[in-house]
């Protein structure tokens, strides 16, 4: 069996955004996959630690901090 991991990152309107502009972003993705063969399996998240900036001489230097992504994870 071969999966395939892909970022989802939906993007919705401030004023205007519900959550089904998100259920439908989600959706293409899953469709777009699976006219290619991939069978739609989860969302996951992922927390990722991005490391400090030390800037230049320390001017400009920014902490480390942890964020959190959304994947789409498809078998085949």
């Amino acid at each position: 069996m071969k999966y395939k991991v892909v970022p989802f990152v939906a993007s919705i309107d401030s004023k205007n955004g519900t959550s089904d502009h998100v259920a439908q972003q989600l959706e293409i993705l899953i469709n777009k996959y699976a006219s290619e063969g991939w069978s739609y399996i989860r969302l996951e998240s992922v927390t990722t630690y991005v490391g400090a900036d030390d800037g230049c001489f320390g001017f400009g230097a920014k902490p480390g901090y942890t964020t959190t992504r959304q994947m789409a994870v498809f078998s085949k």
